[in-house]
């Protein structure tokens, strides 16, 4: 899949990279990337894998744009108040990078038809705001035996991982699911916080489809805005786990 000369000169700070070059940018746009959920983290996230030239992004979510979304998920305009976000989201990736492929689905994500919504996609982008749809994310990363970008954000604070099946911790194995695990109330969010989490996020996406790079695998980054500290943990697979046990 050769780049057009537009191509070559929209990705030409990309293919100074080394790591990336024109081969690297050719297997970006042959690229299929899932992204669950496209408010904080998705809009960001969206954002640069489209900008970098991704071929192809599918994006889901179920809601519509709120007037209090509109602190943090950039791809949301005011003028977009009532819209579905998926259709707002694929409105502003497609004006922003008309090479890429972004198929936008308005609905939940199941235990039903998570597999099917993830369908052939390499990568699955965890920008979810629930616990419960997260689960549901990890339990298909490790059946279908492709990566997990997980982000997560608090007020000013987040963390990253990045899971690969049979290689590193899964989420669950990280944050097992408590008996009658109960949904939370919203938490407070500076926009600022899922833009430096969601960026992560991509460039981890990235490294990973290039093969270049250590990724955030076996380590849990966790950024603190209020003191602009990093701090890593080491994270290790659970052998008990129930959903990545024996893999």
């Amino acid at each position: 899949m050769e780049l057009t000369q537009e191509e070559q000169t929209r990705y030409a700070r990309q293919i100074m990279i080394p790591e990336i070059g024109e081969e690297g940018q050719r297997k970006l746009k042959q690229a299929k990337v899932f992204i669950a959920g496209v408010g904080g983290l998705g809009s960001i996230s969206s954002y640069y894998l489209t900008a970098a030239g991704i071929g192809h992004l599918t994006i889901v979510d179920r809601d519509k744009v709120e007037y209090s979304n509109l602190n943090r998920q950039i791809l949301h305009w005011t003028d977009n108040i009532g819209d579905w976000k998926t259709e707002s989201g694929v409105q502003k990736l497609r004006s922003l990078n008309p090479h890429c492929s972004i198929q936008a689905i308005q609905a939940e994500i199941t235990e039903e038809n998570c597999a099917s919504l993830v369908g052939d996609c390499a990568v699955i982008v965890d920008a979810m705001d629930n616990m419960k749809t997260r689960r549901i994310l990890n339990k298909i990363s490790v059946r279908k035996g492709i990566p997990y970008i997980y982000g997560g954000v608090h007020q000013l604070d987040g963390m990253a991982t990045v899971c690969i099946p049979g290689k590193t911790p899964c989420l669950e194995c990280v944050f097992p699911a408590p008996e009658n695990e109960k949904a939370s109330a919203p938490p407070g969010i500076l926009g600022a916080a899922p833009g430096m989490i969601a960026c992560i996020q991509s460039m981890e996406v990235i490294k990973y489809l290039l093969g270049f790079g250590e990724l955030l695998t076996g380590r849990l980054l966790c950024f603190s805005g209020n003191d602009m500290t990093f701090r890593e943990f080491k994270i290790n697979r659970n052998p008990e786990c129930s959903v990545c046990r024996g893999r």
